[in-house]
């Protein structure tokens, strides 16, 4: 971060400033001019944290899938389709998360540094207190959480060592000396770890309004009262991050940090992540904890429909996001006909990795599948996440034809450069009742979810496979990598009761390593976790993308032809991102990642 950016942070804050209170937007009050250390008024304090969780890299729909063997894209100026053939450099980086975290850094430690400036509470010590611990809690939380966005992004290899980036856990101005060296991988985790145990000291395990005598000792004992507590961590509270979503992300951090790109840096072993990942699951309830809906999560619509702030959340939102009115990924990714542009087109690669319904995967002998019907008897997942030729979208429930000698819209490769390029669409993510005509457009609700319970499931199935094998509780889980397998499988209508091809890869580690991986495929895709799998995985990056070709033959029946769509070009360094080449050009102590 450079001089300048103190400038940037000053006048954000400003602007969250004044938007508290915008009677004289266009012209305002000299008192509504906030100078950068004024930091005794609760509202600008509050806005330094509200600016860390503004810019968190979440994104609600799918957009670095295209980059991976998942998905391409239909718009050829797509940066992740560019990234994917060939053009990822230090200076076209779509992943580059340097200043942006670099800046909510910089939010949370100079609210850390002046919380002991802020009057909360004027008429009670105790709200003072309480005010003080929830916001303190969520600046050490989001500290170490963009801190381990900004690693994931930017570590790697320097003269054989896995180095992480430079650590920053004071403020900074224009006397601040920039030029620092990159800390160790392993300094950052403990770092990012060490923060989420600071912040576990402040935040309740969830927020939620409590009655007369029911408020925790720590605050009773100072005489805070339920009305009291109630404002401070009642359910006006949720969406912040609590001490249960902390545990989340100690989870998500520990199977990183433990997987083949960075296991040599000594930070975390397997049998590590899966003790973080037990210690949430634990709290959820153990298997009991896998939501029988939580596949399809999205589309829950009467749960999204009555759904209200204060609520509590379904079982399989361990986080959620934003939750509004919208129409913007329908109207990006529905097909043509239905008024769409089509954008995200899943490959013929993840439609054959969803499995046969008796769970075999499609290559199996056992699976019975069929090529001239290649869609049928399949995992229920599939045509719930995709759209393949024929399936029915939309308000008007219209069919949708994908084939190449279709005569819509909607087929393989039209000019129209809405088109999809594989021969199928998106689904997972979408409302099928939005209406994109423009003579009747509707939007509705969605629900965002940045964290989901079957996500920590699949990171405790992994670490505990690895660490002890298919059938082993670790951490005092009380269950295996096998039992959730088995739950997630069940849930989605795979494998029946005895799962056959389940019990053959519980023999094998190494059998059950690529069923894990594989549930996870299919359970994420399209929530911008495979690119990032991939890396730490050190797996095949240059799988291409393929698709496939549907003709109607003289009888009438369709044939089915796989196509090539995309090639992927990418480098083994790259299974490490880049520092920015700004940054190193501007900094002698700061090196670049071999290969960049």
């Amino acid at each position: 971060m450079n001089t300048k950016n103190i400038k940037y942070i000053s006048l954000s804050l400003c602007l969250a400033a004044s938007l508290v209170a915008c009677d004289d937007l266009f012209d305002p009050a000299l008192e509504n001019n906030k100078d950068i250390t004024e930091f005794s008024d609760p509202l600008f304090a509050r806005g330094l944290i509200d600016n860390a969780f503004l810019v968190l890299p979440y994104d609600g729909s799918s957009v670095s899938d295209v980059a991976t063997d998942d998905a391409v894209s239909n718009d050829n100026d797509n940066n992740y389709k560019k990234m994917a053939t060939g053009s990822w450099t230090s200076e076209m980086n779509p992943v580059n998360q340097w200043d942006t975290r670099y800046h909510a850094i910089q939010y949370c430690n100079l609210f850390l540094e002046h919380v002991d400036e802020v009057k909360w509470s004027y008429s009670s010590e105790s709200l003072n207190q309480m005010f003080k611990d929830l916001y303190s809690g969520n600046a050490y939380a989001l500290r170490g959480l963009h801190m381990f966005y900004l690693l994931r992004a930017h570590c790697g290899m320097v003269d054989g060592q896995l180095m992480g980036v430079p650590i920053h856990l004071t403020s900074e101005d224009n006397t601040t000396d920039f030029n620092q060296p990159r800390n160790t991988f392993k300094e950052c985790i403990d770092q990012i770890m060490s923060d989420f145990d600071e912040a576990l000291k402040y935040l309740p395990a969830e927020y939620g309004d409590v009655s007369a005598g029911a408020v925790p000792a720590k605050y009773a004992q100072i005489g805070a009262d339920d009305a009291e507590y109630n404002r401070a961590f009642g359910n006006n509270q949720r969406g912040k991050i609590d001490a249960n979503i902390i545990k989340a992300f100690k989870a998500q951090v520990a199977i990183f940090a433990a997987s083949p790109a960075y296991a040599e840096a000594g930070a975390m072993t397997y049998e590590q992540a899966a003790q973080y990942a037990a210690d949430y699951l634990k709290i959820r309830g153990g298997i009991n904890a896998v939501d029988p809906t939580g596949w399809k999560w999205f589309a829950n619509k009467d749960f999204i429909k009555n759904y209200k702030f204060t609520d509590d959340d379904p079982l399989e939102i361990v986080w959620r996001g934003v939750v509004g009115d919208d129409n913007a990924m329908e109207s990006n990714n529905y097909p043509p006909s239905l008024y769409g542009k089509g954008r995200i087109n899943p490959t013929q690669n993840l439609v054959d990795a969803f499995p046969m319904a008796n769970g075999y995967p499609i290559t199996a002998s056992a699976s019975g599948y069929d090529a001239a019907n290649p869609y049928d008897n399949r995992d229920p997942r599939l045509r719930t996440y995709i759209l393949v030729n024929g399936d029915l979208m939309g308000v008007n429930n219209t069919p949708i034809n994908t084939a190449a000698d279709a005569t819509t819209l909607d087929g393989l490769n039209r000019e129209n450069g809405s088109s999809t390029v594989t021969g199928y669409y998106l689904r997972k993510l979408l409302r099928d009742d939005v209406n994109l005509n423009p003579s009747s457009t509707t939007k509705q609700r969605h629900f965002g979810a940045r964290i989901r319970s079957t996500e920590i499931f699949l990171d405790y199935a992994e670490a505990a496979n690895e660490a002890q094998g298919p059938k082993a509780s670790v951490g005092g889980a009380g269950f295996s990598a096998y039992d959730v397998i088995k739950a997630i499988r069940q849930r989605a209508g795979v494998g029946g009761d005895n799962d056959p091809y389940l019990e053959e890869c519980a023999a094998s580690k190494e059998k059950m390593r690529e069923l894990i991986r594989n549930e996870r495929r299919l359970e994420l895709c399209f929530e911008n976790h495979r690119f990032w799998d991939l890396r730490r995985w050190k797996a095949n990056l240059n799988e291409g993308a393929r698709g496939m070709s549907i003709t109607t033959s003289a009888s009438g029946d369709y044939d089915y032809r796989g196509i090539n769509v995309e090639s992927r070009d990418y480098k083994d360094y790259m299974y490490y991102g880049p520092i920015p080449y700004s940054e190193i050009l501007k900094w002698s102590n700061l090196q670049q990642n071999e290969g960049w």
